[in-house]
């Protein structure tokens, strides 16, 4: 059974840090993403790592939220800074087998979903 679990969620006061990880089983996936979803909104992509360790992140999350994979652990990462309150969500992570450049922003681009992990910023 293909499994994305993720943990590291939790509650902090605005500007603090927390470290997402999604630990991946059976395969060693090729394009990963972590995305977020909160209360009322759409899901969303927040950062992308492609095949070859290439990661893109949304204009929301750039310069304070760093994603990283680690192939020896087949884990994927996400470290958050200076975090706010509108970044209170679900963080999910996803995964696909396929081969990808640039990574993938699109939900349906990917197979595997992890259950999520809640991140609570308050002001």
């Amino acid at each position: 059974q293909v499994q994305l679990v993720e943990s590291g969620g939790g509650s902090v006061q605005a500007g603090g840090s927390l470290r997402l990880s999604c630990a991946a089983s059976r395969y060693t996936y090729s394009c990963m993403g972590w995305f977020r979803q909160a209360p009322g909104k759409e899901r969303e992509g927040v950062a992308v790592i492609d095949s070859i360790g290439t990661t893109r992140y949304a204009d929301s999350v750039k310069g304070r939220f760093t994603a990283s994979k680690d192939n020896a652990k087949n884990t994927l990462y996400l470290q958050m800074n200076s975090l706010k309150p509108e970044d209170t969500a679900m963080y999910y992570c996803a995964a696909t087998l396929r081969v990808c450049r640039g990574g993938l922003w699109r939900e349906y681009e990917y197979s595997y979903w992890g259950q999520g992990t809640q991140v609570t910023v308050s002001s």
